[in-house]
């Protein structure tokens, strides 16, 4: 999976980039950017607006999210912000020259890192519960043929008993094993001076582990079977509550994992439709209303995005002064 996804000829590294495959809450609509920028301006006021700023987008694609938040930003806070996109393709030559293009996270960050659908593509190994045990699913990068490995080392064993316990009842469960998942996001957190680290992405919680699993691929638009090599996105949804375990023994504060649909509308997305009344009073500020409406309704859908999980880790913030109510 590491090689198919970060490899030389990787899916991530190689290419038009993810746009060009897949549709995430970045590329659905520019509400996300709006409400992503009053985040990121609600802990620019929680950090008592600092002479910089930094703005650190984990997984970034092309710079999609940076470019938007540089253009919708006020000239007073744009002056202010350090954009820097942490990406392992190559840098766009379109990018504009205020973005900072590296392959790793910068250490002392002051103000917010992002992540959005970044974790879900930290490769896994899969277990399968077997009469004998878990065992460790082989998949032949060229076929996608599936056979039956060792058992899990004893560092994932724990993590499965704590984080995915077996079923039994259920036979032939898979376990996407979030060992790799949450050293990477505990790293991530740790390069946070000063405050907050937001995951968003697919996941699910302990109670309601998927029976069979998450692991898929994506590939010009359509899911496709996760065949690692190279020409496709393989993704599995996150352990968010693992993840968030991880983050809180390192920043020492408490979190916040909420849906997207809530944490957009806090943020002031509205998938609601606007008065006819409008309609009539002002024809193309109703258009755009509508326009608006439709967007915030892709985008806070619970069967869809919507039902993304943001988690917020404050770091020398309080939690209170970085969540919008």
């Amino acid at each position: 999976m590491e090689r198919a996804l970060y490899g030389p000829d990787g899916f991530f590294v190689s290419g038009a980039g993810p746009a060009a495959h897949f549709r995430t809450s970045v590329h659905a609509s520019p509400v996300f950017a709006a409400c992503m920028l009053r985040q990121l301006e609600t802990v620019d006021a929680a950090l008592g607006h600092p002479a910089r700023l930094d703005v650190v987008d984990v997984g970034a694609g092309r710079g999609e999210l940076l470019r938007a938040l540089l253009s919708r930003a006020a000239p007073e806070l744009a002056a202010r912000l350090r954009p820097v996109a942490v990406e392992r393709a190559p840098r766009p030559p379109d990018l504009p020259s205020q973005i900072d293009w590296r392959p790793d996270i910068p250490d002392g960050i002051t103000g917010l890192l992002l992540a959005t659908e970044w974790l879900d593509n930290v490769p896994v190994d899969v277990a399968v519960h077997t009469p004998e045990g878990r065992r460790l699913l082989l998949v032949n990068p060229k076929t996608g043929e599936e056979t039956m490995g060792p058992p899990p080392s004893p560092t994932d064993t724990t993590w499965l008993t704590t984080w995915w316990p077996p079923t039994p009842t259920r036979g032939g469960e898979r376990a996407e094993i979030g060992v790799g998942r949450d050293l990477a996001w505990a790293e991530a957190v740790g390069k946070v001076a000063r405050g907050v680290a937001l995951a968003v992405d697919y996941g699910h919680l302990r109670d309601s582990r998927p029976l069979d699993g998450t692991l898929t691929g994506y590939r010009g638009g359509r899911q496709v079977p996760p065949v690692p090599d190279g020409s496709c996105d393989v993704t599995a949804h996150v352990a968010m509550d693992s993840v968030a375990s991880a983050g809180e023994r390192v920043a020492r504060c408490a979190y916040s994992l909420v849906s997207q649909r809530e944490a957009l509308r806090a943020l002031g997305a509205d998938g609601g439709r606007p008065p006819l009344s409008l309609a009539s009073r002002d024809p193309a500020g109703y258009l755009r209303a509508l326009a608006a409406a439709s967007a915030a309704a892709e985008l806070t859908d619970p069967a869809g995005l919507g039902g993304h999980l943001w988690l917020r880790q404050p770091v020398g913030v309080a939690l209170d002064a970085v969540v919008a109510r």
